[in-house]
């Protein structure tokens, strides 16, 4: 197997270039991945009102709910390929990745269904107000119907970074937004549905047909390339060293999404409490800030990956040194790009919000409130992130989800429980947010030192 061409960790060049090269496709992918969801917000939000709005924006923190056990598996896939593929040992490569993509169609049926199903009962769980309930109901049944083709595109996507491959998902992901962005003009305008209050089908139908565009794509791809990462479907099966690998490290990941999501999930609830105006508001605030989480998640991705490769490669005196840099980086990012949100948090708000619609100045100040405690707090959040890439790519799984768990999402729902329910105030649920970035990221910091210092301890006792 020649690494040469796309392994991403050489010693030829200097590291700070490394992984620049590696995160600027990321970080476009991941913004266009972001701007294609925002076109569905800005068009019903324009064209069919602050109701549609809330009914798009705020079953986010529900449908992660449902994806992200699965897409745990993506991160098992992610640091199993990457370990491989610095051990240079091609045969393990492609059994993660025929193991992976079946994986990955099995659990987007699973969740399709359980979604499609489910919707409504969901919605009614988390308290989700009357005049939007059943739009977001319709919005979530034809969404799920994508899902299969969301778990192949992130799977797929996942293998390719972990040999180095960051440029073709951009590519993929351009085709597929420009799609969903022309499907949704022309369905909720042209076609009027906005008007005659169906904009959540437009944007939806939109949505899922873009996903599986970018499916399509990542999979003809792998079929094509002549080297490890050559995708055979006549070889897709689950391979047993390979599926118990991912599931070790993917499960506990995927658990840490839930029980990152079931926080959110209650934190929504709370939202919801103070009505549409508040939901359309935060809704759209958390847009707005999504594109400085997946600035800051590309060094994540980076984290892991270049730590991955050098735990195959057995090239553990490299590790500190790209976890500081990628911290750094993600400082920096968080900084900027937080700072930039919050200071024209009006002016990105109104793209998502109809100035003349009643209530519009009510939801743009809920927004901003919002932005005040997260987006300028977010680097907070990269270097949480930072951090657990490290732990994953050193190959653990459990004690990165213990620390989220209880540092994240046991102390958010102790605060909602007693600090929010005494106060009733929304700037008491949003400060929950930084207090559990620091008290999480500190967990995470002192546990990867003690991990990486019993691999090189290890390596040394080992023969060359």
């Amino acid at each position: 197997m020649n690494t040469d061409n796309n392994a991403v960790t050489r010693d030829d060049k200097p590291l700070l270039l490394q992984i620049t090269k590696f995160i600027l496709p990321l970080m476009l992918t991941g913004i266009l991945q972001l701007l294609y969801n925002a076109a569905d917000s800005i068009v019903v939000g324009r064209w069919d009102g602050p109701n549609a709005l809330a009914a798009v924006t705020s079953v986010g923190s529900l449908v992660n709910l449902l994806l992200n056990v699965f897409m745990g598996f993506s991160v098992g896939t992610a640091v199993t390929v990457a370990h491989d593929y610095g051990a240079k040992d091609e045969a393990g490569v492609q059994r993660t990745i025929h193991t992976s993509i079946t994986l990955s169609l099995v659990s987007g049926i699973v969740v399709g269904i359980i979604g499609f199903i489910f919707s409504g009962t969901f919605l009614e769980w988390m308290d989700s107000p009357e005049n939007v309930i059943d739009s977001s109901k319709l919005y979530l049944m034809i969404y799920f119907l994508g899902t299969p083709a969301n778990m192949v595109y992130n799977f797929g996507a996942s293998i390719l970074r972990s040999i180095g491959e960051t440029k073709k998902p951009l590519y993929f992901l351009t085709a597929a937004g420009i799609l969903n962005v022309i499907l949704n003009l022309l369905l909720v305008i042209g076609f009027g549905l906005g008007e005659r209050g169906y904009g959540v089908v437009g944007v939806g139908v939109g949505t899922i047909v873009s996903q599986y565009v970018s499916a399509i794509c990542v999979i003809v791809y792998m079929i094509k390339r002549k080297d490890s990462a050559h995708l055979d479907i006549r070889k897709l099966k689950f391979h047993p060293d390979k599926l118990r690998k991912i599931i070790t490290v993917g499960l506990p990941a995927g658990l840490q999404g839930i029980a990152f999501s079931l926080s959110n999930v209650l934190i929504q609830s709370s939202i919801n409490s103070f009505g549409e105006f508040a939901v359309a508001g935060n809704g759209a605030a958390a847009n707005v800030e999504g594109f400085t989480y997946i600035a800051m998640n590309a060094l994540y991705h980076a984290t892991l990956t270049f730590v991955g490769q050098n735990v195959g490669a057995r090239k553990y005196h490299k590790i500190n040194k790209v976890v500081v840099t990628c911290m750094i980086l993600v400082i920096v990012v968080g900084v900027v790009l937080g700072s930039l949100t919050y200071i024209f948090g009006e002016q990105l708000l109104s793209l998502y919000l109809n100035k003349n619609d009643e209530g519009f100045d009510l939801a743009i100040a809920y927004g901003q409130e919002r932005m005040l405690y997260i987006s300028l707090t977010y680097f907070l959040c990269g270097a949480m992130e930072v951090m657990v890439g490290a732990q994953r790519g050193l190959g653990m799984s459990l004690i990165p989800m213990v620390n989220a768990l209880v540092g994240t999402c046991v102390l958010r729902i102790a605060w909602i429980k007693v600090v929010f329910a005494a106060l009733l105030t929304l700037s008491s649920v949003y400060i929950s947010y930084p207090i559990s970035w620091v008290f999480t990221t500190t967990a995470h910091c002192i546990f990867y030192a003690v991990r990486l210092h019993k691999l090189k301890k290890q390596n040394a006792l080992q023969p060359a």
